[in-house]
């Protein structure tokens, strides 16, 4: 009796936990913190953390319990991010929660969008600089782009064996968009230019707004074919809610079908940050590239946006070049905030819109670019 009380006792957690067990598990509940008391994308990193403490619980290995344990429950969830499965599902319940009018009324502010996704070319030379060979740098990269699904489609092609760190790093940044943007905007704008008031987008028709999710996937996927089951699933997305005649539809997909892929994309990637497989030097270096990565998206934003004004009649706030980076619609949200902290007035959140959602269609490109280059 004593010996099968041992026995047992030798296989709980208990027993089998060490401290890097103990740091993930601190990491799974700060970041359920975050999203609960702070309220930083809760959608996300409600199941993101407590997909940590899940993945992060000692077992006994080959007991058919972990993520990476062929057969187990969560090794078959993870198959859908390993293979692809949960981005492209992602981007069609974006798709029909996005109104692309502000983009159609003023198409120029496209160019911000494609301007923060210098922070993903950057970071990826950087990575390569430091020895992170290409397709890893490809995938470090890609976080700069500020869209978690984007990032993990692109991992799980190129490194899939980085899929838990970037994508946490990812969806992290995401959340802490309110943290990291408004320094920098602040930095490199000045009062004057923060004050600027933009006049009200024009109306946008719905035979434009039909035509656009056809038009665009086809620019679009002419031009980066890599990138079909993203913008493929966005467009269409959005095709279902602009169309009107497929209401059923659109409503499943911005509402129960984009619930359920978060739910077991956000356990999923926390699981999979098993603590002998995250804990290691080379995690802590993509969360600082992947810092250095947003930051740049950024601050490229809002320069370019800058550069616009010297040739630009009607002038645009670079506030709203922060938006670029493709976090839908946080960064939006965030320089409507510091917008208003500069004149309770000045109303930016369409504006930005315009930028914001084309960071989603220009970090899905650059994606698609990496991954062509890499797979010649």
């Amino acid at each position: 009796m004593t010996d099968l009380l041992i026995e047992f006792l030798s296989n709980t957690g208990f027993a089998l936990v060490d401290y890097r067990n103990i740091i993930m598990l601190l990491v799974g509940i700060i970041i359920i913190y975050l999203g609960v008391a702070k309220q930083y994308e809760p959608l996300l990193l409600v199941p993101i953390g407590f997909g940590i403490l899940i993945g992060n619980i000692p077992i006994i290995k080959d007991f058919g319990l972990g993520i990476y344990e062929s057969g187990s429950f969560l090794n078959y969830v993870y198959y859908g991010v390993t293979h692809d499965i949960y981005p492209p599902l992602i981007f069609l319940g974006i798709g029909a929660l996005t109104d692309f009018s502000t983009m159609l009324a003023r198409p120029v502010l496209m160019l911000l969008g494609a301007a923060a996704q210098i922070g993903i070319f950057t970071t990826f030379l950087g990575a390569l600089a430091i020895g992170f060979p290409p397709n890893e740098a490809a995938s470090i990269g890609i976080i700069g782009g500020a869209d978690g699904p984007t990032a993990i489609f692109l991992t799980a092609m190129l490194a899939p064996r980085l899929i838990g760190p970037i994508a946490v790093a990812a969806y992290s940044y995401m959340a802490l968009v309110p943290v990291i943007q408004p320094p920098i905007m602040r930095l490199l704008t000045t009062r004057k230019e923060r004050l600027i008031k933009m006049e009200e987008p024009r109306e946008v028709s719905r035979t434009e707004k039909i035509i656009f999710p056809i038009i665009g996937f086809l620019l679009c996927c002419f031009l980066a074919p890599a990138a079909l089951p993203l913008l493929g699933m966005l467009f269409f997305g959005n095709l279902l809610k602009e169309c009107v005649v497929v209401e059923r539809l659109a409503r499943t997909a911005r509402t129960s079908l984009i619930d359920i892929v978060t739910i077991l994309l956000g356990v999923t990637v926390g699981a999979s940050t098993q603590a002998d497989v995250f804990l290691t030097p080379q995690s802590i270096g993509i969360f600082a590239l992947g810092a250095f990565s947003f930051a740049i998206a950024t601050a490229a934003g809002v320069i370019f946006a800058k550069i616009m004004n010297l040739f630009l009649r009607k002038k645009i706030n670079p506030l709203i070049g922060a938006a670029g980076v493709s976090a839908v619609p946080n960064s939006a949200r965030v320089v409507q905030m510091v917008g208003q902290k500069e004149d309770p007035t000045n109303f930016l959140l369409m504006h930005a819109m315009a930028p914001n959602i084309s960071g989603v269609i220009g970090s899905a490109i650059a994606a698609a670019i990496l991954w062509s280059f890499m797979s010649l």
